[in-house]
């Protein structure tokens, strides 16, 4: 394993949450002798990853809290070959219902601004071309935010998708994506509009339809047509 390798590979499991990778000395070996020897890790996905695969090792999840109060795990839904990911926070009680991501209120202003800037830009693509997932596949109790703990157990889920899909670039709904994406603590006023990158994967973030569904967030929503349609000539053009 070269240089470049180990580092993306301990950048995969820092972005896990992982901070320590211990390595077993053989009994043969006194403590005060260090091997020069690299430390082995398991492989980053596993062989042949598909979605149906990932949908299978997650089973009837109780990995975390957010297990107890759920319906339905709301996976993914879309294009598997999809060349546009967007991924969201987490369900909410329509999705929970339904075991769908965004088809309550912001899901269906989801679909509009895909369907409608994609139509006004001249680009024959609709929301069914695409895919959509969310960090969390478990909803949060009454809303909440997904806590860091949820957010990382899940993470290993969400990597595999966007690895087993690898999209020609990912949009990131709202601060919980971008973080969980991008593994930063800025925030979508401060991200957006730029390009960034999960691996070699261009990243867009953008506010999180619910965000916009507010009276009085009337600049987010100009300002998310623009962003969506930057992705969208990127991605189709």
């Amino acid at each position: 394993m070269n240089r470049d390798q180990l580092r993306e590979y301990l950048t995969f499991y820092r972005d896990l949450g992982v901070k320590d990778i211990y390595k077993r000395v053989p009994p043969s070996i006194p403590p005060n002798i260090v091997q020069a020897s690299a430390v082995p890790l398991p492989p980053l996905e596993p062989p042949g990853d598909s979605l149906l695969k990932i949908r299978d090792d997650i089973g009837d999840c109780r990995r975390c809290r957010l297990c107890e109060a759920r319906s339905t795990i709301v996976f993914g839904s879309g294009n598997e070959q999809a060349k546009l990911v967007f991924v969201g926070e987490g369900p909410g009680a329509d999705e929970d219902a339904q075991g769908l991501p965004f088809v309550g209120r912001a899901g269906q202003l989801l679909t509009q601004m895909i369907d409608n800037t994609a139509s006004k830009e001249g680009i024959p693509i609709r929301r069914a071309d695409v895919y959509i997932c969310n960090v969390v596949k478990c909803r949060p109790p009454e809303n909440r935010t997904p806590q860091p703990d949820e957010m990382e157990t899940c993470g290993q889920f969400l990597y595999r998708q966007l690895q087993a899909i690898r999209p020609k670039a990912i949009c990131a709904l709202g601060s919980t994506a971008a973080k969980a994406v991008l593994g930063t603590k800025d925030g979508v006023t401060r991200l957006r509009g730029k390009w960034h990158k999960w691996r070699d994967i261009p990243v867009m973030v953008t506010y999180h339809p619910s965000y916009l569904l507010r009276p009085y967030n009337q600049n987010a929503k100009k300002e998310s047509w623009e962003d969506l349609k930057k992705v969208l000539h990127y991605v189709y053009d």
